[in-house]
């Protein structure tokens, strides 16, 4: 039995809240520059603007944007992992040090219908727990504002709509987003589950970098062929027209009910904020 002190987190996440609120994952970064040789004009500038934004956030230590997000963390825990003390407990307050220590915007408010009353240090976090066989503990932390997940969406077709129905609602929706989700956007898409595991899913594949397509291939043509036709939507960067609509479409999906094809799409902005920790 393999044992892990909860209190060792609460550094490192609040390192890695700092981190993913000021430099771009790699990959991201790495699919704007490549998406910036298709756009001239306009669009073209405002993409300079967006690499030259990332390069100043890095080099000064701030934010991104002044939007960093509502953290969301996926624990994946091995059954042979004895964790000692609060688990949960030291999460939030990891994400609590790293949001007040690194200057990052508290955004989380307390009750979301009544008195709104801001938390003052960005907690509580939305926590996912999934218990894996082996003595593995990884936390997936992302950081996502609302300017993208506002233009979220999640339906319950029918199975007899099909791929079809899928299709015309993930462009849907990516169409109704347009300029809201400060695109390019990164498009997550979850199929099949339940109501919610759905949303789970759409979620958690933004997670994903964005060099990896889903590993079966039927999902993995779906993921191209709806890039393609969002990039046809002219929305482009920041709204403003162009061939960059969506950097990435990332689908998972789940077994569901004979009666069922739920599919919810998650919107994320350029930015797709997240760090891995590894224990």
């Amino acid at each position: 039995m393999r044992e892990i002190e909860a209190g060792q987190l609460v550094p490192l996440i609040r390192d890695a809240c700092g981190r993913m609120n000021v430099h771009y994952q790699p990959d991201v970064k790495a699919a704007l520059q490549q998406a910036r040789k298709k756009e001239t004009g306009i669009s073209g500038q405002v993409m300079d603007i967006l690499l030259e934004n990332a390069d100043i956030a890095a080099k000064e230590h701030l934010p991104i944007c002044q939007d960093t997000g509502l953290v969301t963390a996926y624990v994946t825990l091995g059954q042979d992992v004895h964790i000692n003390g609060p688990l949960a407990a030291n999460i939030q307050r990891g994400v609590a040090e790293g949001y007040t220590r690194n200057y990052l915007r508290a955004s989380a408010v307390s009750d979301p219908l009544f008195d709104r009353h801001n938390s003052g240090d960005n907690t509580p976090a939305i926590i996912y727990t999934n218990i894996v066989e082996g003595d593995t503990f990884t936390i997936d932390l992302m950081a996502k504002g609302f300017g993208s997940e506002n233009m979220s969406a999640l339906k319950m077709l029918k199975p007899a709509e099909g791929l079809d129905g899928v299709r015309k609602f993930v462009l849907d929706t990516i169409a109704k987003a347009g300029p809201n989700a400060c695109p390019p956007m990164v498009v997550g898409v979850g199929i099949g589950g339940t109501f919610d595991y759905s949303a789970y899913l759409a979620k958690k594949a933004l997670l994903r970098p964005l060099s990896q397509s889903n590993p079966d291939p039927r999902y993995a043509k779906l993921e191209d062929s709806l890039l393609n036709e969002a990039n046809k939507l002219d929305i482009g960067p920041m709204g403003l027209h162009g061939h960059t609509t969506v950097l990435k479409v990332q689908t998972e999906y789940y077994p569901t009910h004979i009666a069922g094809l739920p599919c919810a799409v998650n919107i994320c902005c350029h930015v797709c904020r997240h760090e891995r920790i590894v224990l």
